[in-house]
Protein backbone atom coordinates (compact mmCIF):
# COMPACT_ATOMS: atom_id res chain seq x y z
CA UNK A 1 0.00 0.00 0.00
CA UNK A 2 1.50 3.57 -0.90
CA UNK A 3 2.12 6.17 1.66
CA UNK A 4 -0.82 8.50 2.78
CA UNK A 5 0.57 11.42 0.76
CA UNK A 6 4.18 11.51 -1.18
CA UNK A 7 5.65 14.43 -1.94
CA UNK A 8 8.34 12.85 -3.79
CA UNK A 9 7.10 14.85 -7.08
CA UNK A 10 5.95 17.91 -5.77
CA UNK A 11 7.52 20.32 -8.24
CA UNK A 12 4.92 18.22 -10.61
CA UNK A 13 1.62 17.91 -8.59
CA UNK A 14 1.58 21.45 -7.16
CA UNK A 15 1.18 23.43 -10.25
CA UNK A 16 -0.73 20.55 -11.74
CA UNK A 17 -3.44 20.95 -8.64
CA UNK A 18 -3.54 24.05 -9.95
CA UNK A 19 -4.86 23.71 -12.62
CA UNK A 20 -6.89 20.80 -11.93
CA UNK A 21 -8.36 23.84 -9.17
CA UNK A 22 -9.54 26.52 -11.92
CA UNK A 23 -11.53 23.11 -13.73
CA UNK A 24 -12.76 22.44 -10.71
CA UNK A 25 -14.18 25.37 -9.02
CA UNK A 26 -16.72 26.19 -11.99
CA UNK A 27 -18.12 22.38 -12.18
CA UNK A 28 -18.39 22.25 -8.48
CA UNK A 29 -20.74 25.45 -8.61
CA UNK A 30 -22.60 24.37 -11.70
CA UNK A 31 -23.50 21.08 -10.72
CA UNK A 32 -24.40 22.30 -7.12
CA UNK A 33 -26.63 24.69 -9.11
CA UNK A 34 -28.70 22.36 -11.36
CA UNK A 35 -29.27 19.66 -8.52
CA UNK A 36 -31.10 22.35 -6.82
CA UNK A 37 -28.89 22.24 -3.65
CA UNK A 38 -26.77 25.05 -1.91
CA UNK A 39 -23.75 25.85 -3.81
CA UNK A 40 -21.85 26.08 -1.23
CA UNK A 41 -22.46 22.01 -1.53
CA UNK A 42 -20.82 21.53 -4.71
CA UNK A 43 -17.56 23.52 -3.25
CA UNK A 44 -18.33 21.18 0.16
CA UNK A 45 -18.18 17.86 -2.05
CA UNK A 46 -14.93 19.87 -4.76
CA UNK A 47 -12.53 19.80 -1.23
CA UNK A 48 -13.84 16.50 -0.11
CA UNK A 49 -13.26 14.60 -2.43
CA UNK A 50 -9.40 16.54 -3.35
CA UNK A 51 -8.80 15.99 0.56
CA UNK A 52 -10.08 12.79 2.29
CA UNK A 53 -10.74 10.21 -1.08
CA UNK A 54 -7.01 11.64 -2.19
CA UNK A 55 -5.10 10.90 1.26
CA UNK A 56 -7.51 7.71 1.74
CA UNK A 57 -7.06 6.05 -2.44
CA UNK A 58 -4.33 4.04 -4.30
CA UNK A 59 -4.96 6.41 -7.49
CA UNK A 60 -2.23 8.59 -8.54
CA UNK A 61 -3.70 10.44 -10.81
CA UNK A 62 -7.50 10.69 -10.18
CA UNK A 63 -9.32 13.09 -8.48
CA UNK A 64 -12.79 13.27 -7.33
CA UNK A 65 -15.51 15.79 -6.64
CA UNK A 66 -19.55 15.85 -7.06
CA UNK A 67 -20.38 14.53 -10.55
CA UNK A 68 -22.34 15.75 -13.30
CA UNK A 69 -23.95 12.28 -13.93
CA UNK A 70 -25.79 12.36 -10.56
CA UNK A 71 -27.79 15.58 -10.78
CA UNK A 72 -30.86 14.11 -12.17
CA UNK A 73 -30.76 11.47 -8.91
CA UNK A 74 -29.95 14.40 -6.84
CA UNK A 75 -32.45 16.67 -7.84
CA UNK A 76 -35.41 14.02 -7.91
CA UNK A 77 -34.20 12.80 -4.36
CA UNK A 78 -33.76 16.13 -2.59
CA UNK A 79 -37.91 17.07 -3.98
CA UNK A 80 -38.86 13.33 -2.57
CA UNK A 81 -37.58 13.20 0.55
CA UNK A 82 -38.96 16.38 0.97
CA UNK A 83 -35.70 18.51 1.95
CA UNK A 84 -32.09 18.34 1.45
CA UNK A 85 -31.37 17.75 5.42
CA UNK A 86 -33.08 14.52 4.50
CA UNK A 87 -30.95 14.33 1.15
CA UNK A 88 -27.59 14.60 3.07
CA UNK A 89 -28.49 11.78 5.13
CA UNK A 90 -29.48 9.03 2.13
CA UNK A 91 -25.91 10.52 1.37
CA UNK A 92 -24.13 9.44 4.62
CA UNK A 93 -25.53 6.17 4.02
CA UNK A 94 -24.42 5.53 0.44
CA UNK A 95 -21.19 6.09 1.91
CA UNK A 96 -21.36 3.19 4.01
CA UNK A 97 -22.56 1.21 1.60
CA UNK A 98 -19.75 2.10 -0.30
CA UNK A 99 -17.50 0.73 2.55
CA UNK A 100 -19.15 -2.19 1.97
CA UNK A 101 -18.58 -2.57 -1.44
CA UNK A 102 -15.32 -2.16 -1.27
CA UNK A 103 -15.21 -5.19 1.85
CA UNK A 104 -17.13 -7.29 -0.80
CA UNK A 105 -14.32 -6.65 -3.28
CA UNK A 106 -17.15 -5.34 -5.96
CA UNK A 107 -14.29 -3.71 -7.27
CA UNK A 108 -13.36 -6.46 -9.47
CA UNK A 109 -16.08 -5.50 -11.64
CA UNK A 110 -13.66 -2.53 -12.98
CA UNK A 111 -11.69 -5.38 -15.03
CA UNK A 112 -14.56 -6.41 -17.01
CA UNK A 113 -14.86 -3.20 -18.76
CA UNK A 114 -13.75 -3.50 -22.40
CA UNK A 115 -10.67 -1.57 -23.43
CA UNK A 116 -12.87 -0.59 -26.26
CA UNK A 117 -15.66 0.61 -24.09
CA UNK A 118 -13.53 2.35 -22.09
CA UNK A 119 -11.68 4.45 -24.89
CA UNK A 120 -14.96 5.11 -26.59
CA UNK A 121 -16.12 6.37 -22.98
CA UNK A 122 -12.94 8.90 -23.08
CA UNK A 123 -13.53 9.95 -27.09
CA UNK A 124 -17.13 10.58 -26.22
CA UNK A 125 -16.53 12.73 -23.16
CA UNK A 126 -14.20 14.69 -25.01
CA UNK A 127 -17.08 15.41 -28.18
CA UNK A 128 -19.17 16.70 -25.14
CA UNK A 129 -16.68 18.77 -23.30
CA UNK A 130 -15.77 20.73 -26.52
CA UNK A 131 -19.40 20.87 -27.57
CA UNK A 132 -20.48 22.29 -24.30
CA UNK A 133 -18.06 24.51 -23.89
CA UNK A 134 -18.27 26.03 -27.19
CA UNK A 135 -21.45 28.32 -26.09
CA UNK A 136 -18.93 29.26 -22.80
CA UNK A 137 -16.31 30.20 -25.33
CA UNK A 138 -18.15 32.86 -27.43
CA UNK A 139 -20.03 34.20 -23.93
CA UNK A 140 -23.73 32.48 -24.02
CA UNK A 141 -23.24 30.92 -20.55
CA UNK A 142 -27.45 30.09 -20.09
CA UNK A 143 -26.68 26.45 -19.47
CA UNK A 144 -24.26 25.32 -16.12
CA UNK A 145 -20.43 24.91 -16.37
CA UNK A 146 -20.34 21.25 -16.11
CA UNK A 147 -23.50 20.21 -17.83
CA UNK A 148 -22.68 16.80 -19.86
CA UNK A 149 -25.39 15.39 -20.68
CA UNK A 150 -27.26 16.01 -24.49
CA UNK A 151 -30.42 16.65 -22.91
CA UNK A 152 -29.87 20.17 -20.72
CA UNK A 153 -32.05 20.85 -17.33
CA UNK A 154 -33.74 23.83 -19.56
CA UNK A 155 -35.12 21.92 -22.01
CA UNK A 156 -32.78 22.90 -24.88
CA UNK A 157 -29.96 20.41 -26.07
CA UNK A 158 -26.87 20.74 -26.78
CA UNK A 159 -27.28 21.46 -30.75
CA UNK A 160 -30.18 23.62 -29.65
CA UNK A 161 -27.45 25.16 -27.55
CA UNK A 162 -25.40 25.98 -30.40
CA UNK A 163 -27.75 27.45 -32.51
CA UNK A 164 -29.20 29.85 -29.56
CA UNK A 165 -25.64 30.99 -29.34
CA UNK A 166 -25.33 32.78 -32.55
CA UNK A 167 -27.96 35.29 -31.18
CA UNK A 168 -25.70 36.21 -27.96
CA UNK A 169 -22.07 36.11 -29.32
CA UNK A 170 -19.57 38.60 -27.66
CA UNK A 171 -16.58 39.35 -29.05
CA UNK A 172 -15.11 40.25 -25.80
CA UNK A 173 -15.73 36.39 -24.82
CA UNK A 174 -14.19 35.50 -27.93
CA UNK A 175 -11.64 37.20 -27.79
CA UNK A 176 -10.55 36.03 -24.27
CA UNK A 177 -10.98 32.33 -25.40
CA UNK A 178 -9.25 32.73 -28.38
CA UNK A 179 -6.47 34.57 -26.07
CA UNK A 180 -6.01 32.01 -23.24
CA UNK A 181 -6.21 29.22 -26.10
CA UNK A 182 -2.80 31.06 -27.90
CA UNK A 183 -1.11 30.93 -24.28
CA UNK A 184 -1.77 27.71 -23.46
CA UNK A 185 -0.96 26.11 -26.77
CA UNK A 186 2.49 28.32 -26.72
CA UNK A 187 3.24 26.84 -23.26
CA UNK A 188 3.19 22.99 -24.71
CA UNK A 189 6.13 24.21 -27.47
CA UNK A 190 9.21 22.26 -26.67
CA UNK A 191 11.59 25.51 -25.91
CA UNK A 192 9.10 26.33 -22.88
CA UNK A 193 9.31 22.89 -21.50
CA UNK A 194 12.65 22.94 -21.68
CA UNK A 195 12.68 26.30 -19.63
CA UNK A 196 13.71 25.94 -16.15
CA UNK A 197 11.83 28.29 -14.81
CA UNK A 198 8.93 28.34 -17.48
CA UNK A 199 8.12 24.46 -16.77
CA UNK A 200 7.20 25.31 -13.42
CA UNK A 201 4.28 27.87 -14.34
CA UNK A 202 0.91 26.11 -15.54
CA UNK A 203 0.06 27.35 -19.26
CA UNK A 204 -3.39 27.13 -17.84
CA UNK A 205 -2.98 29.22 -14.59
CA UNK A 206 -1.14 31.74 -17.24
CA UNK A 207 -4.73 31.03 -19.50
CA UNK A 208 -6.67 32.24 -16.43
CA UNK A 209 -5.06 35.55 -14.96
CA UNK A 210 -4.99 36.71 -19.07
CA UNK A 211 -8.76 36.25 -19.33
CA UNK A 212 -9.60 37.80 -15.94
CA UNK A 213 -6.63 40.78 -16.97
CA UNK A 214 -8.85 41.18 -20.53
CA UNK A 215 -12.13 40.99 -18.91
CA UNK A 216 -10.74 43.77 -16.46
CA UNK A 217 -9.76 45.97 -19.66
CA UNK A 218 -12.78 45.31 -21.95
CA UNK A 219 -15.38 46.65 -19.30
CA UNK A 220 -14.26 49.60 -20.25
CA UNK A 221 -14.94 49.18 -24.07
CA UNK A 222 -18.94 48.60 -24.16
CA UNK A 223 -18.55 46.77 -27.88
CA UNK A 224 -16.32 44.18 -25.94
CA UNK A 225 -17.57 44.23 -22.04
CA UNK A 226 -18.70 40.78 -20.36
CA UNK A 227 -21.72 41.50 -18.57
CA UNK A 228 -21.98 40.18 -14.62
CA UNK A 229 -23.44 36.68 -15.87
CA UNK A 230 -20.20 35.41 -17.60
CA UNK A 231 -18.20 35.25 -14.57
CA UNK A 232 -17.77 32.50 -12.01
CA UNK A 233 -20.33 33.57 -8.91
CA UNK A 234 -18.81 32.10 -5.61
CA UNK A 235 -21.51 32.08 -3.12
CA UNK A 236 -20.98 33.98 -0.24
CA UNK A 237 -19.80 32.49 2.92
CA UNK A 238 -21.66 33.63 6.74
CA UNK A 239 -19.93 31.06 8.68
CA UNK A 240 -21.22 28.04 10.17
CA UNK A 241 -24.88 29.41 9.20
CA UNK A 242 -24.31 28.19 5.46
CA UNK A 243 -23.79 24.93 6.55
CA UNK A 244 -26.72 22.52 6.33
CA UNK A 245 -26.38 19.11 8.46
CA UNK A 246 -27.92 15.78 7.91
CA UNK A 247 -31.37 15.11 9.60
CA UNK A 248 -30.99 11.40 11.54
CA UNK A 249 -34.35 11.42 12.63
CA UNK A 250 -35.12 9.33 9.13
CA UNK A 251 -32.49 6.66 9.50
CA UNK A 252 -35.22 4.08 9.43
CA UNK A 253 -36.79 5.07 6.64
CA UNK A 254 -36.75 2.95 3.47
CA UNK A 255 -37.60 6.26 1.12
CA UNK A 256 -34.05 7.22 2.13
CA UNK A 257 -32.44 3.84 2.30
CA UNK A 258 -33.57 3.88 -1.29
CA UNK A 259 -31.59 6.78 -2.59
CA UNK A 260 -28.80 5.63 -0.38
CA UNK A 261 -28.48 2.45 -2.31
CA UNK A 262 -28.93 4.44 -5.35
CA UNK A 263 -26.61 6.88 -4.92
CA UNK A 264 -24.19 4.02 -3.69
CA UNK A 265 -24.53 1.91 -6.85
CA UNK A 266 -24.04 4.44 -9.41
CA UNK A 267 -21.74 5.96 -7.40
CA UNK A 268 -19.63 3.46 -7.69
CA UNK A 269 -19.93 2.50 -11.18
CA UNK A 270 -18.84 5.39 -12.56
CA UNK A 271 -15.65 5.48 -10.20
CA UNK A 272 -15.02 1.85 -11.42
CA UNK A 273 -15.29 3.60 -14.77
CA UNK A 274 -13.24 6.46 -14.06
CA UNK A 275 -10.98 4.26 -12.67
CA UNK A 276 -10.44 1.83 -15.76
CA UNK A 277 -9.78 5.28 -18.14
CA UNK A 278 -7.42 7.12 -15.65
CA UNK A 279 -5.39 3.99 -15.92
CA UNK A 280 -5.77 4.50 -19.71
CA UNK A 281 -4.61 7.57 -19.51
CA UNK A 282 -1.98 7.55 -16.79
CA UNK A 283 1.21 8.34 -18.89
CA UNK A 284 3.20 5.72 -16.13
CA UNK A 285 0.56 2.75 -16.45
CA UNK A 286 0.03 2.29 -12.84
CA UNK A 287 -3.13 0.38 -11.76
CA UNK A 288 -5.54 1.71 -9.27
CA UNK A 289 -6.61 -0.92 -6.62
CA UNK A 290 -10.47 -0.73 -7.23
CA UNK A 291 -11.57 -1.74 -3.21
CA UNK A 292 -9.47 0.39 -2.23
CA UNK A 293 -11.06 2.89 -4.54
CA UNK A 294 -14.63 2.04 -3.44
CA UNK A 295 -13.51 2.39 0.37
CA UNK A 296 -11.93 5.84 -0.34
CA UNK A 297 -15.46 6.67 -1.98
CA UNK A 298 -17.24 5.77 0.49
CA UNK A 299 -15.22 8.12 2.97
CA UNK A 300 -15.64 10.51 1.00
CA UNK A 301 -19.44 10.46 0.55
CA UNK A 302 -20.08 10.02 4.88
CA UNK A 303 -17.58 13.44 5.32
CA UNK A 304 -19.48 15.08 2.83
CA UNK A 305 -23.24 13.73 3.34
CA UNK A 306 -21.84 14.93 7.40
CA UNK A 307 -20.62 18.53 6.42
CA UNK A 308 -23.87 19.37 3.59
CA UNK A 309 -21.87 18.39 0.93
CA UNK A 310 -23.12 16.54 -2.35
CA UNK A 311 -22.06 13.00 -2.94
CA UNK A 312 -19.00 12.38 -4.75
CA UNK A 313 -17.06 9.97 -7.07
CA UNK A 314 -14.04 10.19 -9.31
CA UNK A 315 -14.36 12.20 -11.82
CA UNK A 316 -12.28 11.89 -15.44
CA UNK A 317 -12.68 15.91 -16.86
CA UNK A 318 -10.98 16.71 -14.16
CA UNK A 319 -8.69 13.75 -13.94
CA UNK A 320 -7.94 13.88 -17.44
CA UNK A 321 -6.99 17.46 -16.95
CA UNK A 322 -4.57 16.62 -13.47
CA UNK A 323 -2.74 14.39 -16.45
CA UNK A 324 -2.34 16.64 -19.09
CA UNK A 325 -0.95 19.42 -16.57
CA UNK A 326 1.69 16.78 -15.51
CA UNK A 327 0.47 15.53 -12.59
CA UNK A 328 2.19 12.16 -10.79
CA UNK A 329 0.87 11.50 -7.59
CA UNK A 330 -2.92 12.15 -5.51
CA UNK A 331 -0.78 15.07 -3.87
CA UNK A 332 -1.87 17.05 -6.59
CA UNK A 333 -5.57 15.83 -6.42
CA UNK A 334 -5.07 17.09 -2.49
CA UNK A 335 -3.95 20.49 -2.84
CA UNK A 336 -6.83 21.19 -5.62
CA UNK A 337 -9.06 20.29 -2.22
CA UNK A 338 -6.89 22.67 -0.15
CA UNK A 339 -7.19 25.26 -2.96
CA UNK A 340 -11.07 25.44 -3.17
CA UNK A 341 -11.46 25.23 0.80
CA UNK A 342 -8.77 28.62 1.01
CA UNK A 343 -9.98 30.30 -2.40
CA UNK A 344 -13.71 30.13 -1.31
CA UNK A 345 -12.53 31.48 2.54
CA UNK A 346 -10.15 34.02 1.71
CA UNK A 347 -10.05 34.96 -1.93
CA UNK A 348 -13.77 35.10 -3.25
CA UNK A 349 -13.64 38.52 -4.50
CA UNK A 350 -10.67 37.36 -6.88
CA UNK A 351 -12.56 33.89 -8.02
CA UNK A 352 -15.93 36.22 -9.00
CA UNK A 353 -13.14 37.82 -11.33
CA UNK A 354 -12.40 35.05 -13.48
CA UNK A 355 -14.35 34.77 -17.01
CA UNK A 356 -16.42 31.53 -17.50
CA UNK A 357 -14.65 32.02 -21.58
CA UNK A 358 -11.35 31.23 -20.53
CA UNK A 359 -12.11 28.14 -18.41
CA UNK A 360 -13.54 27.22 -21.47
CA UNK A 361 -10.95 27.69 -23.48
CA UNK A 362 -8.81 25.37 -20.44
CA UNK A 363 -11.66 22.94 -21.22
CA UNK A 364 -11.58 22.89 -24.83
CA UNK A 365 -8.15 21.51 -24.70
CA UNK A 366 -8.97 18.99 -22.25
CA UNK A 367 -11.19 17.65 -24.47
CA UNK A 368 -9.69 17.84 -27.55
CA UNK A 369 -6.70 15.50 -26.27
CA UNK A 370 -9.23 13.26 -25.59
CA UNK A 371 -10.92 12.94 -28.39
CA UNK A 372 -7.95 13.05 -31.01
CA UNK A 373 -8.84 11.88 -34.53
CA UNK A 374 -6.04 9.73 -34.26
CA UNK A 375 -7.86 7.51 -31.81
CA UNK A 376 -10.62 6.49 -34.54
CA UNK A 377 -7.91 5.89 -36.68
CA UNK A 378 -6.30 3.48 -33.69
CA UNK A 379 -9.54 1.81 -33.22
CA UNK A 380 -10.59 1.03 -36.91
CA UNK A 381 -6.73 -0.30 -37.92
CA UNK A 382 -7.53 -3.03 -34.18
CA UNK A 383 -10.18 -4.87 -36.06
CA UNK A 384 -14.24 -3.78 -37.32
CA UNK A 385 -15.02 -5.62 -33.85
CA UNK A 386 -13.01 -3.41 -31.83
CA UNK A 387 -14.60 -0.45 -33.50
CA UNK A 388 -18.12 -1.21 -33.90
CA UNK A 389 -17.87 -1.13 -30.02
CA UNK A 390 -16.01 1.70 -29.58
CA UNK A 391 -17.95 3.92 -31.99
CA UNK A 392 -21.26 2.63 -30.13
CA UNK A 393 -19.73 4.04 -27.10
CA UNK A 394 -19.02 7.30 -28.38
CA UNK A 395 -22.13 8.62 -30.10
CA UNK A 396 -24.27 7.17 -26.89
CA UNK A 397 -21.72 8.89 -24.27
CA UNK A 398 -22.59 12.04 -26.34
CA UNK A 399 -26.45 11.54 -27.01
CA UNK A 400 -27.92 9.99 -24.13
CA UNK A 401 -24.88 9.80 -20.87
CA UNK A 402 -22.19 8.19 -19.68
CA UNK A 403 -24.00 5.09 -18.11
CA UNK A 404 -26.13 3.97 -20.79
CA UNK A 405 -23.21 4.94 -23.55
CA UNK A 406 -20.90 2.54 -21.29
CA UNK A 407 -23.70 0.14 -21.17
CA UNK A 408 -25.04 -0.65 -24.82
CA UNK A 409 -21.11 -0.23 -25.88
CA UNK A 410 -20.43 -3.09 -23.49
CA UNK A 411 -23.77 -5.11 -24.90
CA UNK A 412 -22.22 -4.23 -28.47
CA UNK A 413 -19.45 -6.61 -27.41
CA UNK A 414 -21.29 -9.19 -25.44
CA UNK A 415 -22.81 -9.96 -28.69
CA UNK A 416 -19.54 -10.13 -30.52
CA UNK A 417 -18.49 -12.62 -28.08
CA UNK A 418 -21.75 -14.41 -28.57
CA UNK A 419 -21.25 -14.62 -31.63
CA UNK A 420 -17.53 -15.22 -31.66
CA UNK A 421 -18.52 -18.35 -29.48
CA UNK A 422 -20.76 -19.80 -31.79
CA UNK A 423 -18.04 -19.43 -34.88
CA UNK A 424 -15.16 -21.28 -33.13
CA UNK A 425 -15.45 -23.22 -30.12
CA UNK A 426 -14.12 -26.18 -31.96
CA UNK A 427 -11.49 -26.16 -34.68
CA UNK A 428 -13.13 -27.84 -38.36
CA UNK A 429 -12.43 -25.79 -42.02
CA UNK A 430 -15.03 -27.39 -44.37
CA UNK A 431 -13.66 -25.85 -46.92
CA UNK A 432 -10.29 -27.58 -46.36
CA UNK A 433 -11.77 -30.77 -45.70
CA UNK A 434 -11.15 -33.24 -48.62
CA UNK A 435 -13.82 -36.34 -49.27
CA UNK A 436 -12.95 -39.28 -48.18
CA UNK A 437 -10.49 -38.42 -45.20
CA UNK A 438 -12.42 -37.95 -41.88
CA UNK A 439 -13.61 -35.04 -40.57
CA UNK A 440 -11.92 -33.76 -37.63
CA UNK A 441 -13.24 -31.73 -34.88
CA UNK A 442 -11.37 -30.07 -32.01
CA UNK A 443 -13.05 -29.00 -29.13
CA UNK A 444 -11.41 -26.07 -27.44
CA UNK A 445 -10.34 -26.36 -23.39
CA UNK A 446 -13.26 -24.14 -22.59
CA UNK A 447 -16.53 -25.01 -24.31
CA UNK A 448 -19.64 -23.51 -22.14
CA UNK A 449 -23.59 -23.03 -23.25
CA UNK A 450 -22.45 -19.88 -25.03
CA UNK A 451 -20.68 -22.46 -27.63
CA UNK A 452 -23.96 -24.90 -28.11
CA UNK A 453 -25.01 -22.97 -31.14
CA UNK A 454 -22.49 -23.14 -33.49
CA UNK A 455 -21.77 -26.75 -32.05
CA UNK A 456 -24.70 -27.87 -32.84
CA UNK A 457 -24.63 -26.13 -36.14
CA UNK A 458 -21.71 -27.84 -37.21
CA UNK A 459 -22.97 -31.14 -36.32
CA UNK A 460 -26.29 -30.81 -38.30
CA UNK A 461 -24.62 -29.71 -40.89
CA UNK A 462 -22.00 -32.98 -41.45
CA UNK A 463 -22.74 -34.68 -45.04
CA UNK A 464 -24.37 -38.37 -45.25
CA UNK A 465 -22.23 -41.03 -44.45
CA UNK A 466 -19.01 -39.64 -43.58
CA UNK A 467 -16.53 -40.19 -40.83
CA UNK A 468 -15.75 -37.88 -38.29
CA UNK A 469 -13.23 -37.19 -35.02
CA UNK A 470 -14.97 -35.63 -32.15
CA UNK A 471 -11.53 -34.83 -30.64
CA UNK A 472 -12.05 -33.69 -26.55
CA UNK A 473 -8.24 -34.52 -25.87
CA UNK A 474 -7.26 -30.60 -25.05
CA UNK A 475 -10.81 -29.95 -23.36
CA UNK A 476 -10.60 -29.09 -19.17
CA UNK A 477 -14.10 -28.00 -19.52
CA UNK A 478 -16.70 -29.80 -21.33
CA UNK A 479 -20.86 -27.89 -20.18
CA UNK A 480 -23.36 -30.57 -19.72
CA UNK A 481 -25.67 -28.94 -21.95
CA UNK A 482 -23.06 -29.38 -25.03
CA UNK A 483 -22.15 -33.24 -23.76
CA UNK A 484 -25.97 -33.21 -24.05
CA UNK A 485 -25.62 -32.53 -27.77
CA UNK A 486 -23.01 -34.14 -28.67
CA UNK A 487 -24.83 -37.07 -26.58
CA UNK A 488 -27.85 -36.15 -29.01
CA UNK A 489 -25.48 -36.52 -32.14
CA UNK A 490 -23.85 -39.71 -31.02
CA UNK A 491 -27.72 -41.36 -31.27
CA UNK A 492 -28.71 -40.09 -34.61
CA UNK A 493 -25.16 -40.78 -36.49
CA UNK A 494 -25.69 -44.10 -37.13
CA UNK A 495 -29.17 -43.06 -38.95
CA UNK A 496 -26.92 -41.12 -41.16
CA UNK A 497 -24.35 -43.37 -41.95
CA UNK A 498 -21.74 -41.30 -40.24
CA UNK A 499 -18.81 -43.30 -38.44
CA UNK A 500 -17.89 -41.00 -35.03
CA UNK A 501 -14.50 -41.52 -33.28
CA UNK A 502 -13.85 -40.20 -29.95
CA UNK A 503 -11.03 -38.76 -28.59
CA UNK A 504 -10.68 -37.38 -25.12
CA UNK A 505 -14.17 -38.39 -24.40
CA UNK A 506 -13.78 -40.12 -21.03
CA UNK A 507 -16.24 -41.48 -18.46
CA UNK A 508 -15.85 -38.18 -16.06
CA UNK A 509 -17.98 -36.60 -18.61
CA UNK A 510 -20.15 -40.00 -19.21
CA UNK A 511 -23.51 -39.71 -20.30
CA UNK A 512 -25.67 -40.00 -17.05
CA UNK A 513 -27.66 -43.84 -17.61
CA UNK A 514 -31.97 -43.24 -18.10
CA UNK A 515 -34.41 -44.86 -15.99
CA UNK A 516 -34.62 -47.90 -18.35
CA UNK A 517 -30.79 -48.49 -18.64
CA UNK A 518 -30.42 -48.19 -15.04
CA UNK A 519 -33.12 -51.22 -14.35
CA UNK A 520 -31.83 -52.83 -17.50
CA UNK A 521 -28.19 -52.57 -15.85
CA UNK A 522 -29.68 -53.95 -12.52
CA UNK A 523 -31.42 -56.86 -14.12
CA UNK A 524 -28.52 -57.86 -15.99
CA UNK A 525 -26.79 -57.78 -13.18
CA UNK A 526 -28.96 -60.08 -11.23
CA UNK A 527 -29.15 -62.49 -13.92
CA UNK A 528 -25.30 -62.53 -14.29
CA UNK A 529 -24.59 -63.05 -10.23
CA UNK A 530 -27.98 -65.77 -10.74
CA UNK A 531 -25.81 -67.71 -13.05
CA UNK A 532 -22.51 -67.66 -11.32
CA UNK A 533 -24.40 -68.69 -8.01
CA UNK A 534 -25.35 -71.92 -10.23
CA UNK A 535 -22.55 -72.72 -11.57
CA UNK A 536 -20.92 -72.43 -8.18
CA UNK A 537 -23.22 -74.98 -6.76
CA UNK A 538 -22.98 -77.51 -10.02
CA UNK A 539 -19.20 -77.14 -9.19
Amino acid sequence: MKPFVSFAHWKQDLPASVVVFLVAMPLCLGIALASGAPLISGLIAGAVGGIIVGVISGSGLGVSGPAAGLVAIVLTAIADLGGYESFLLAVVLAGVLQLVFGAMRAGIIAYYFPNAVIKGMLAGIGITIVLKQIPHAVGYDADYMGDMTFEQPDHHTTWSELFYMMDAINFGAIMITLACLGVMLLWERPWVKSNTILKLIPGPLLAVLLGALLAKVFSTIPSLAIGPDHFVAIPEINGMDDLHLPDFGGILSWKIWKVAFTIAVVASIETLLCVEATDKLDPYNRTTPANRELVAQGAGNIVSGLLGGLPVTQVIVRSSANIQAGGRTSLSAIAHGILIVLSTLLLPDLLRSIPYACLAAVLLLVGYKLVKPAQFRSMWNSGIMQFIPFVVTVVCVYAIDLLWGVGLGLCVSIMYILWKNYRVPYHFEQNKHRPGLPIHIQLSEDVTFLNKAGIKRTLLELPQGCQVVLDASRTIDLDPDVREIIDDFLDSAPDRGIEVELVGYDDPQAKPLSVDALAGLVRKLAADTDGLKTRTRTQ
